[in-house]
């Protein structure tokens, strides 16, 4: 059993070429609010969220990930998180002047992403015209477009191996290890958990070398009927659904996946399960027995194997863009 150091993931930055088209399909089209802007950078939450963002979108020269923000289980929480991850040999800084949170303590995981953790955070207001009438709410129900309501997951590559790396966020980070995919008895994909989730991080074995890369990032909306409407949103947008809707097996979560203008893929998700159990321990899937696919009738696209960055000597790992 781990020490609970974390309580969730709190945001993610997303790197992007075409920032004014991504914060328009994010605002317009998955319906997030926009909370704050800068020159390079704009600042996007959910509707049922309560901190100042969850997704910060970032000019840059190609798709990626900035880094990854999660929230500490309380001060004692951030200080054990930082001694341990300093324990295991990794270096990192604190900053203290990031825009909806507090000091944040940013080092490079294993996995080559840049990750930060910190506990003290800015909670957004509504205006009074998004004031919500239920005291719980921080605004009103979201109707525009998708109407995500929070930010669920992300999935990453792994530039180590995966299985010491999966360990490493466990050890460290009191991350709970909840289940796995095996190709060719390899693990290919470990999902692990801050929380009572199926997960919040999932990690992809990768071979290319190249650190910091991103698979997708995952928000929820209630229920699965708001999952096929939002597909509706989607395609009347403009935009394609790259694989789905569907059900998982690993999770037990409906989904879609879909791509925003400058390639960043997104999944949409509901329903699934919830595990409480502290000495829960990891379950091996294969792909026939349903992992991706819980029906185990769909085969994803070729697509759904692309990275950010794309690894340019490998076949297959070409990013291409749906809407050019």
């Amino acid at each position: 059993m781990s020490m609970r150091m974390l309580s969730q993931l709190a945001h993610v930055e997303l790197l992007t070429p075409t920032l004014e088209r991504s914060t328009t399909f994010f605002t317009d089209v998955l319906g997030l609010e926009e909370s704050g802007r800068t020159d390079q950078s704009v600042y996007l939450r959910c509707w049922g969220e309560r901190f100042h963002h969850s997704v910060k979108l970032t000019q840059g020269p190609r798709t990626g990930v900035g880094h990854i923000g999660w929230r500490s289980d309380g001060q004692d929480g951030l200080d054990e998180a930082v001694r341990r991850i300093e324990a295991s040999g990794v270096t990192g800084e604190w900053l203290d002047d990031e825009t909806g949170h507090g000091p944040a303590y940013r080092f490079r995981a294993p996995s080559g992403q840049l990750h930060e953790v910190f506990w003290e955070v800015d909670r957004w207001e509504a205006p009074a015209e998004l004031a919500s009438t239920f005291p719980s709410r921080p605004q009103k129900l979201g109707t525009r477009g998708c109407a995500l309501r929070q930010i669920d997951h992300i999935s990453v590559p792994s530039v180590a191996d995966l299985m010491p790396t999966t360990e490493w966020f466990r050890d460290t980070l009191g991350f709970r290890f909840m289940e796995y995919t095996v190709l060719d008895e390899e693990p290919f994909f470990t999902m692990l958990s801050t929380n009572e989730r199926a997960h919040d991080l999932g990690l992809i074995r990768d071979t290319s070398g190249i650190p910091g890369r991103f698979h997708h990032v995952a928000f929820w909306v209630d229920e699965p009927s708001a999952l096929y409407r939002a597909c509706d949103a989607l395609l009347e947008a403009g935009a394609t659904l790259e694989y789905g809707p569907g059900r998982h097996g690993m999770g037990e979560e409906s989904y879609f996946y879909t791509r925003d203008p400058s390639g960043l893929r997104i999944e949409v998700m509901s329903g699934g399960r919830r595990n409480y159990e502290p000495d829960w321990a990891p379950v091996k899937w294969t792909p026939p027995e349903g992992s991706l696919d819980f029906y185990r009738n769909s085969t994803p696209p070729d697509s759904i194997l692309e990275i950010f960055p794309p690894d340019p000597d490998a076949a297959g790992f070409a990013t291409s863009n749906p809407w050019e």
